[in-house]
């Protein structure tokens, strides 16, 4: 085959690709969330786009300290009533439970769980993330109030351990959403989680867990990386 030929076979190919994740891109909106008209209570017709239309069209803000003894104050409490969603993105969900029970008590260091995003303030990535569910964690870590705190565990959130190479896991999270603590082991035992609440509650009171500020600020670089990976985009790029 000569060069001409090869030039004209890789150009075809790359139209037909283009057209086939144009058409890809179509068939990922829900048919509930695509642009549509609706009578307004006055009677007349708008059209509607869910997607955006749901959801705030404004960026993140950054929410600043305000400092002396307020701030103490507020940073105190806040290490105090950590409260964790329930939702578990990999294999080391299996620790969180025990962390319940008796024998780990986690409540004793006031942290506790909960059902929703607009009720927690940390989140738990237990361990290797696939692409697929690293789309509900931005969508999830949005939702959730300021100020708000990651733990990641395991190697899988640091480098993907032993998933480093898969095609359908991240091996970094922190290109994704910023990480507080990291928890190291695979998994870590009940134990290494209290550590790392510990730390955690450590940094909040010394005004050191201010990674969701860095979302805010850093955002347009943060969501460049999320679309970067996940190919299926089929959300607003504000969650909140």
């Amino acid at each position: 085959m000569s060069e001409l030929d090869l030039n004209k076979k890789t150009s075809e190919m790359l139209a037909k690709s283009e057209a086939n994740a144009a058409k890809a891109e179509k068939t990922f909106i829900r048919p509930e969330d695509e642009e549509r008209e609706v009578v307004a209570p006055d009677g007349s017709i708008i059209k509607v786009n869910p997607i955006y239309d749901y959801f705030s069209n404004e960026k993140p803000k950054e929410e600043k300290p305000r400092g002396g003894v307020v701030e103490k104050f507020l940073n105190w409490a806040r290490a105090e009533s950590i409260w964790v969603l329930g939702f578990g993105t990999g294999c080391g969900s299996i620790e969180i439970p025990p962390l319940v029970t008796p024998r780990f008590d986690m409540f004793r260091y006031g942290v506790q769980m909960r059902p929703t995003p607009r009720q927690s303030n940390a989140f738990i990535i237990s361990g290797y993330l696939s692409v697929k569910t690293l789309k509900r964690v931005i969508r999830t870590y949005e939702q959730m109030p300021s100020p708000k705190y990651i733990l990641a565990l395991g190697s899988c959130t640091i480098n993907g351990g032993m998933y480093y190479d898969s095609y359908s896991t991240i091996n970094r999270l922190d290109k994704y959403i910023p990480v507080d603590v990291y928890i190291a082991g695979c998994m870590p035992r009940p134990e290494a989680l209290l550590h790392g609440f510990v730390k955690l509650k450590q940094l909040i009171k010394e005004g050191k867990a201010e990674k969701a500020n860095e979302y805010a600020r850093n955002f347009d670089e943060y969501k460049a990386n999320q679309k970067k990976i996940i190919k299926d985009w089929n959300m607003p790029d504000y969650n909140w």
